[in-house]
């Protein structure tokens, strides 16, 4: 097809890999390629802060197994994206990051916004290139695409100079104007005329620029001997445990996450869930236990940890019981065994990796004791937590709000968390519903990931219930994104814990060091700054009126509002000794 300038070419690339949305901050560094995606069907979700634009491309990632895509303008726009990228690096998220920049002939002569952004996003990305001209867009952006999601996935940027997304005719004017060649006279000034017209012929030659088809077929198949070695440890195995973390899910299709589920349920064994994965087996599982993993991995003979490393959040591999059959699955030859050497390590995507084993229906042992001790011990925790709540007080006990949200959220809801020591409770007791519908930052504990997480999961599944878990602290930082679901008619569900403080950290900074120094915010009326953006803003203080606020919510919501509860919390010690470090 004919295109009208760089931005219809990367536009028809985008359509072609599969991309359904475009998130971004407008500039006018980038304009064509937000008219390029529009007219090639992608939707263009415009937000408030553009590190809202690079995590709602994380959370699209996430949801539907294609890499997400946003644009954003040169300068400070690159430069805003970067923790969002950095995030998306260390949770192994594949994305595709357009940075705008200056004209190529301007580049290092004080235009403005131009900066290295080269130097900044080449340590937080995979692949770190520059287009420099218009014939490289298509070969450069399908590598993009490629590096995003193979091997080890994450983030890949590139920069797009303006002059090459602009219409040629557009660009020569600029550039006879601004070299001031359009005012040269004499032999001097054709000869510059010349040499100008020359430069642009040689940016903008085309001579194909037509999009390739997504590429297609099947991935590479797991290595049989690695499915045998698996099978013959877990067939002698009386007290196995898997732990399955978030590279199980990555780069996968809900139709991929269905069958990976299916497979764990044909493998019968004790199952724990991190990160993305939360939410593979359903609400309730006979196979999946939230509580005591520590204990359990002390205890079991054989441990198959997917997609998981031995990082803090497992105690650097040292909870593991040493005398396990430890097998470990990863795409990251470093994670496979780094803090803990396992007794096995196969560099496979854990998630396949998985659905082959279990796809092959062996026989399972019976294991009823060891699930009976563990069963006794997760039913026991649940009740422990159950008794700390406290339905009664001048204000909300947390434990007892999120009991009750747990009774209500939808068979399709989407969870997004982002705070600290609120959201930390409610991860304890809420149960996501299903695969790809829990939405954390990962390893890299990120604040401020909640309203582009929401914009992410809203546009990408949009008759879900989407609800978003914010601490007070957290939801300063995006909640300007109301504005974003107000125009565009989203309709996700905020529920800010406000307890007047940053207490993930106040909470022991206050018995070690003696200071709240730092600590302490104000009940700030966030439901009515979420109106002043357009939506619904619900104060929440009375326990007695939990089910009533939280059915309002959904109403809402369900209609097309977006709602933010504000909900002033009691003091809780359920948390006391979860040190921040």
């Amino acid at each position: 097809m004919t295109h009208k300038h760089g931005g219809s070419i990367i536009g028809e690339l985008l359509q072609a890999h599969g991309v359904s949305c475009l998130y971004t901050l407008c500039g006018g560094h980038i304009s064509p390629i937000l008219q390029g995606a529009k007219d090639h069907g992608v939707r263009i979700v415009d937000v408030r802060d553009e590190r809202s634009a690079a995590f709602a491309a994380d959370a699209a990632s996430r949801m539907t197994g294609v890499p997400g895509v946003c644009a954003v303008t040169a300068g400070p726009g690159v430069t805003n994206t970067m923790t969002a990228v950095k995030n998306a690096q260390m949770a192994q998220q594949p994305m595709v990051i357009f940075g705008g920049a200056t004209a190529t002939v301007l580049r290092g002569r004080g235009s403005l916004q131009d900066i290295d952004q080269m130097s900044l996003m080449e340590p937080v990305t995979k692949w770190c290139a520059r287009i420099s001209k218009v014939q490289n867009i298509v070969p450069m952006v399908t590598k993009a695409f490629r590096v995003a999601a193979e091997g080890v996935p994450g983030p890949v940027f590139l920069e797009v100079p303006v002059d090459l997304l602009y219409p040629e005719e557009i660009v020569e004017e600029w550039f006879l104007k601004e070299s001031g060649v359009d005012s040269m006279k004499g032999a001097v000034g054709k000869a510059a005329e010349a040499g100008l017209k020359t430069y642009l012929k040689h940016q903008f030659h085309m001579p194909h620029v037509g999009a390739p088809q997504r590429p297609a077929g099947p991935p590479k198949p797991v290595a049989a001997s690695a499915i045998d070695t698996v099978r013959a440890a877990l067939a002698g195995a009386a007290q196995p445990v898997l732990v399955i973390g978030s590279q199980a899910v990555v780069s996968l299709s809900a139709a991929e996450a269905g069958r990976l589920a299916q497979a764990v349920r044909h493998l019968g064994i004790p199952t724990f869930l991190g990160g993305s994965a939360r939410g593979l087996l359903g609400r309730t599982s006979e196979l999946q236990f939230r509580h005591k993993r520590s204990k359990a991995l002390r205890e079991a003979d054989v441990v198959v940890v997917a997609g998981f490393p031995f990082d803090f959040r497992m105690g650097y591999g040292r909870k593991i019981n040493r005398d396990a059959n430890l097998i470990s699955v990863n795409l990251d030859p470093v994670a496979l065994k780094k803090n803990r050497k396992p007794t096995h390590g196969f560099r496979e995507h854990p998630g396949r990796f998985l659905t082959a084993l279990g796809e092959l229906k062996a026989a399972v042992p019976d294991r009823s004791a060891w699930f009976a001790t563990l069963r006794e011990r997760e039913e026991a925790r649940d009740a422990e937590i159950a008794a700390k709540a406290k339905p009664e007080g001048p204000l909300v006990d947390p434990i007892h709000l999120f009991l009750k949200i747990e009774e209500k959220l939808a068979d399709d809801s989407v969870l997004v968390v982002d705070g600290g020591d609120f959201v930390a409770t409610g991860a304890y007791i809420v149960r996501p519903r299903g695969p790809l519908s829990w939405l954390d930052p990962g390893v890299f504990g990120t604040l401020g990931v909640g309203g582009g997480f929401a914009v992410g999961a809203a546009t990408s599944r949009p008759d879900a219930e989407v609800w978003l878990f914010y601490g007070d602290g957290s939801s300063a930082y995006s909640l300007a994104e109301f504005d974003t679901y107000v125009r565009l008619g989203l309709a996700p569900i905020a529920v800010i814990g406000t307890d007047a403080s940053w207490q993930q950290i106040a909470r022991d900074q206050i018995v070690i060091l003696g200071d709240d120094v730092g600590t302490v915010l104000r009940k700030t009326d966030y439901h009515d700054v979420a109106e002043g953006y357009g939506g619904k803003g619900l104060l929440l203080t009375d326990p007695a009126k939990i089910d009533e606020v939280l059915d309002e919510a959904k109403r809402l919501s369900a209609e097309g509002t977006p709602v933010c509860i504000n909900v002033h919390l009691a003091a809780s010690d359920f948390r006391e000794g979860s040190i921040s470090i």
